[in-house]
């Protein structure tokens, strides 16, 4: 009887240890390319007015450097691009319930994403810089002491308000905005005094606008691709043709095209 008992209780155990098996397995397993390749698109989410990364032209098209590159990524993958528009604030949810496949569009690693997302590696190096109207007086950081901030909701430039606690403390206030070209739009008719913004893009709209670029930077960035966490192999996939295209020089020609020089820092 005891012996019956014995092989019972070892067979309950056998069944348990593989019920538990099997939830581990699909907890740990990662079929984030197989599901870009199945379905044969890839949907990247990102803000549509955010140059020369990704915004549209004269001609409504939305183009860019990031734009560029995820293009060609996708066609060394076999998969077709498609490119969403999403409400930058809410860009972790989309993502989450796979309304698109990544974030692509200047898209700043920092420790608080890096908890809740998966990165490629970084391509380039950015920061957040403080631009103010060509006419004003301000010269550093000190010189807008009580003064009040203009960022993109959503952005990594409240993280870099926040991170700088003397800067922090000395302003007025911060006023959030749907994209970095509204927060401009507020600078120039004297809403905001300033706006705390990537300097890649500040550079970009400095073009055009009648602004200007303050030296001191308030953080030091690094672009890199989002993706939901734990989707390794879709990001190593996206790392290993950008690689592949920074070694045959298509990365650079693509920065050189949108950037105005190679500063692209992946496979380097």
């Amino acid at each position: 009887m005891m012996k019956k008992i014995t092989v019972v209780l070892l067979v309950v155990l056998m069944a348990v240890a593989s019920v538990f098996a099997g939830g581990s397995k699909e907890k740990s397993g990662d079929n984030s390319l197989e599901y870009i390749k199945s379905k044969g698109t890839f949907v990247l989410g990102l803000d549509d007015s955010f140059p020369p990364f990704g915004y549209r032209n004269e001609k409504n098209e939305i183009v860019g450097f990031d734009i560029d590159v995820a293009r060609e990524v996708c066609k060394r993958l076999g998969v077709e691009l498609v490119l969403q528009p999403i409400d930058w604030d809410a860009k972790e949810t989309e993502l989450a319930t796979k309304q698109i496949d990544c974030i692509w569009n200047g898209f700043t690693v920092t420790e608080e994403r890096k908890k809740a997302l998966t990165f490629s590696d970084s391509y380039v190096n950015n920061a957040q810089a403080v631009v103010v109207m060509n006419k004003s007086s301000y010269k550093t950081l000190a010189d807008l002491a009580g003064k009040t901030i203009g960022i993109q909701g959503g952005s990594s430039a409240g993280d870099a308000i926040e991170e700088t606690a003397s800067f922090k403390n000395s302003i007025k206030g911060v006023v959030e905005f749907n994209d970095n070209l509204m927060a401009i739009m507020d600078l120039e008719i004297g809403g905001c005094d300033a706006v705390v913004m990537d300097l890649l893009v500040a550079i970009e709209v400095a073009k055009t606008k009648d602004i200007r670029i303050l030296d001191e930077v308030l953080a030091q960035e690094e672009y890199a691709v989002g993706f939901r966490l734990g989707e390794i192999k879709l990001a190593e996939a996206v790392n290993e043709q950008m690689k592949a295209m920074a070694a045959d020089g298509t990365m650079a020609q693509i920065a050189i095209k949108w950037l105005g020089a190679d500063i692209t820092t992946i496979g380097k």
